[in-house]
């Protein structure tokens, strides 16, 4: 059993008994704070004197609402459908594992009472969720947040999956951090590899051993693209799949029915007008990676066909006819 408490203290058990145990639909009355009090943390308090604390507590702004029925906390840091949107969020983060998500879904809970946690179903599923396996990636993240801080290099080990569903070892890389970028629900590594003399975007979840080198980084504005520094923007529309070659003008023709998926990918980036021939058709400029493009438009192979770069349709046709090949 608890301790005894003093009662110096029921000023924050009451309110942390309203956080718990109230909310509009849920009010309590007094003799039910008592209740509490006496049963989590062997406070004994009259009526009364819980109803003067309960002033003093509005009195110092925390917002508790009082009617017939009983009180309760009125307003909280987040609301339950703000930490329902980020419970999705923890969910739906394939580079966070499940055990992660699962303690960081039960601290968001707390964060309402203890009726919303009835009402967060798919809490109790994060295991069946597609997560990585890698336990590395928090720590990932402090390092490379220090190394950006001092301005150093970090090497790490870069790892892919083998057909036994495990990550294995490739090979090792040194390069001067610069941002840890979000995109398509995946945390990448954005950073200069000299070796390679290239930017790279890495998983998070794919990489392991990482340490933060004695060698100074290379500031991002000596990197030939990038000498206004990290366009994020560009990242996001032209860069859909984080290729590093060179975005290009790329033309293409699509049906008006995928015109939501362009606008999903690319944004403002995609300018849009009416076909001159057919009024079911849309076509579409854009600058993107000509290697993230190839990917993209054999994902809407049945709805797109790039009209320009010439050097782009030949590699989208000769894809398609190995891939015919495959199938014959």
């Amino acid at each position: 059993m608890a301790a005894k408490e003093p009662k110096k203290m029921a000023p924050l058990r009451i309110l942390q008994i309203l956080q718990k145990h109230s909310d509009a639909d849920h009010p309590l009355k007094q003799e039910d704070i008592a209740r509490h009090l006496k049963n989590d943390f062997r406070i004994e308090m009259e009526r009364k004197a819980i109803g003067r604390t309960i002033t003093d507590l509005k009195d110092a702004d925390f917002e508790i609402e009082s009617t017939r029925k009983g009180c309760f906390l009125s307003t909280r840091q987040f609301e339950d459908a703000e930490l329902r949107l980020l419970i999705d969020g923890v969910l739906q983060s394939k580079h966070i594992t499940a055990k992660h998500s699962a303690d960081l879904i039960a601290r968001l809970c707390a964060l309402s009472n203890k009726f919303f946690r009835s009402h967060v179903k798919n809490v109790y599923s994060v295991n069946e969720w597609n997560k990585t396996e890698n336990q590395s990636t928090f720590l990932n993240i402090e390092v490379i947040d220090e190394a950006i801080a001092k301005g150093k290099q970090v090497q790490y080990e870069y790892n892919k999956y083998g057909i036994d569903g495990k990550l294995h070892k490739t090979r090792k890389h040194r390069v001067s951090p610069y941002q840890l970028i979000l995109h398509n629900q995946r945390y990448y590594l954005m950073g200069f590899n000299s070796f390679w003399g290239s930017m790279v975007f890495h998983r998070l979840d794919h990489i392991t051993g990482m340490s933060i080198t004695d060698v100074t980084a290379i500031p991002i504005t000596e990197v030939k693209g990038y000498g206004n520094g990290v366009d994020y923007q560009r990242i996001a529309t032209a860069m859909p799949y984080l290729y590093t070659d060179t975005p290009e003008r790329i033309e293409m023709v699509a049906d008006l029915a995928i015109v939501d998926q362009i606008v999903d990918w690319f944004g403002q980036n995609a300018k849009m007008t009416p076909h001159p021939e057919n009024d079911k058709k849309v076509v579409v400029s854009l600058i993107a990676s000509p290697m993230a493009m190839e990917h993209w438009a054999t994902q809407y192979l049945n709805y797109v066909v790039v009209t320009s770069p010439a050097h782009l349709r030949d590699k989208i046709k000769a894809s398609l006819a190995r891939s015919l090949e495959q199938y014959r």
